[in-house]
């Protein structure tokens, strides 16, 4: 087997376990922010927040993702970086967001695989004890350590970002050739799988993310996509979140009288680099429009059971 070819395994969750390397799953977002880049304040009320995940449930979406602080860039996520300076959003007020959306969503759909992204020790506890199966960190165990034995505890499922600095530094820093990028990518993972190993989090329970636009300059991102299928040698599934992301926005200007597309008009792109990370070997893609996410990765599974049908 090609080792830069997904390949079928599972990945264990807090109660339950996901086969994934034969169909594409879809994680649809549920963002309880005023501030997201993406749909800021349209689903900060709990109720609007709960019907917008039934509603990407019933488009198709395999599990769902709520975060209730924006890691957008200039953000103050982590705090500011080299600093003792606390995050704009505190664990409490993350979890007033939060957990009446995720208990509101279960409550309809016990069935229901819900991750929450954080990368705060005390929500994430929170949230697993109030049924939240995995725990999505941005910061790939960096920003908190005392997440990685909350996790560990619990035995949830984890996502593993990789993060180039803190949103603050992002504007500033300088742009690298894709061998120093895919190597900067690379030894960040391998260090969040060393933190998840420290802690006795069993690799089954582990997905890596490579992070898309988070510390990435815009043409950082294709240079990434396209080697992306490379850091299936860590050995660990990998899941893509490109979805409306700004780097698209700015490709697309030249359709837009040379200003960065805005965010609305971001889908086909996004669907088009969601089939790119697909076929370079993402198992899970996480997206804003689930319908469309769901029909494009049906015809990029399509062709990697054509060209690997021991895998079908």
């Amino acid at each position: 087997m090609n080792p830069l070819t997904r390949t079928p395994g599972t990945w264990r969750l807090r109660a339950r376990a996901l086969e994934l390397g034969r169909r594409t799953l879809v994680m649809g977002v549920v963002n309880i922010t005023p501030d997201s880049f993406s749909d800021g304040g349209f689903f900060i009320g709990p109720e609007d927040a709960v019907a917008h995940g039934l509603q990407l449930l019933d488009e198709g979406a395999d599990l769902l993702d709520l975060g209730a602080e924006s890691t957008r860039p200039g953000s103050r996520a982590g705090g500011a970086a080299g600093t003792a300076t606390a995050p704009a959003v505190s664990a409490d007020e993350e979890q007033a967001r939060l957990l009446p959306v995720l208990t509101g969503i279960l409550a309809a759909r016990p069935e229901a695989i819900v991750s929450v992204d954080t990368y705060k020790a005390a929500t994430a506890r929170t949230a697993l004890e109030a049924g939240a199966e995995i725990i999505n960190d941005v910061s790939g165990f960096s920003w908190d350590f005392g997440l990685a034995p909350v996790c560990a505890e619990v035995g949830c499922g984890v996502v593993l970002m990789h993060t180039r600095g803190r949103p603050e530094e992002w504007r500033g820093q300088a742009q690298l050739e894709p061998d120093e990028l895919l190597a900067d990518v690379r030894a960040g993972l391998s260090a969040s799988l060393s933190s998840a190993a420290a802690a006795e989090i069993d690799a089954e329970h582990i997905v890596l993310d490579p992070g898309y636009g988070f510390g990435k300059r815009f043409d950082e991102n294709y240079a990434l996509l396209a080697r992306q299928a490379e850091l299936l040698t860590l050995g660990r599934p990998l899941l893509a979140g490109l979805s409306r992301k700004s780097f698209l926005g700015r490709t697309l200007a030249p359709l837009h009288s040379g200003q960065d597309a805005p965010v609305e008009a971001r889908e086909t792109a996004s669907v088009a680099a969601l089939v790119a990370a697909i076929l370079h070997g993402a198992s899970i893609v996480r997206v804003h429009n689930v319908r469309a996410a769901v029909e494009a990765a049906r015809i990029a599974d399509a062709v990697l059971a054509a060209e690997q049908p021991e895998v079908r």
